[in-house]
């Protein structure tokens, strides 16, 4: 059975677990490396059985554990070459990659044991940034963050998938009327920027599927957005469509700190 986890998803830090009993890979490193090791514990997991870290760019919540992860653990990093440039220079990653250092390109399938990982591009403000799309036993859970809209290529991976992690990261008006000056609200609007709880739940509403089986919203904004704001307005778009919510398909949010029930995807 795949199971997922969030260990941590917003500005502080994402990290999160997709696999299976035994093992499995995470998207991301950018919690520290005590809080991913007890999260893997606490599901009867260690860091010898992850067999990779896919990370999607290399803003400092996303990287801060790579480096300990890669050469002291010894778990393969995987990103493009221009990432793990980007990585190289990133001042947060002090244990910098050698031997563990993995390089992908993008619509590139990366074959680990049962798992089959590719990635594509995605829109933000980062080196080369990619999502990741993994498929495991013929499911496929599409992990979508830190991108300022959906383009064609999102899309079809997102139409694809059987469960989907979204970013849903501002209110639109928390935003505009909050405290954030201009050029940084400009920033995250840009099409280079976040997605709106907004523009996940039209997207969403106007690209559903019968497939799909559970949506995950990731990536809340502790300043411009709350989890019930970004679940009532995404269920708003999903229900104005006639897609019921718990029903159709299941919707949750991802909390900034604390890691997240595990999931057991049938």
């Amino acid at each position: 059975m795949l199971r997922f986890q969030s260990f941590g998803s917003g500005s502080s830090g994402n990290c999160y677990f997709i696999g299976n009993a035994v093992s499995g890979i995470l998207i991301d490193a950018g919690v520290g490396v005590r809080t991913i090791r007890k999260c893997l514990r606490d599901i009867g997991l260690d860091f010898d059985r992850i067999w990779g870290v896919f990370v999607t760019h290399n803003h400092a919540d996303h990287i801060k554990s790579v480096g300990v992860l890669g050469e002291k653990y010894h778990i393969p990093v995987y990103s493009t070459r221009l990432v793990h440039e980007a990585i190289e220079k990133s001042y947060c990653v002090t244990c910098k990659l050698v031997g563990s250092r993995r390089y992908i390109e993008k619509q590139e399938t990366v074959n680990i044991g049962d798992f089959n990982i590719t990635s594509f591009s995605v829109s933000h403000d980062s080196i080369d940034s990619v999502g990741y799309t993994v498929e495991y036993l013929g499911k496929k859970f599409t992990f979508a963050t830190d991108l300022g809209h959906i383009d064609e290529t999102v899309a079809l991976q997102i139409v694809q998938a059987d469960y989907i992690l979204l970013e849903s990261n501002y209110d639109e008006q928390m935003l505009r009327e909050g405290n954030y000056p201009i050029q940084l609200q400009n920033r995250i609007t840009a099409p280079t920027g976040h997605l709106s709880n907004d523009q996940a739940g039209w997207f969403l509403a106007e690209n559903y599927r019968e497939h799909w089986k559970r949506i995950f919203l990731c990536h809340l904004s502790r300043e411009n957005n709350f989890p019930e704001l970004a679940y009532s307005t995404v269920s708003n778009y999903l229900e104005s469509k006639n897609i019921s919510v718990g029903e159709d398909v299941e919707l949750f949010t991802l909390d900034r700190f604390l890691p997240s029930e595990l999931f057991e995807l049938n």
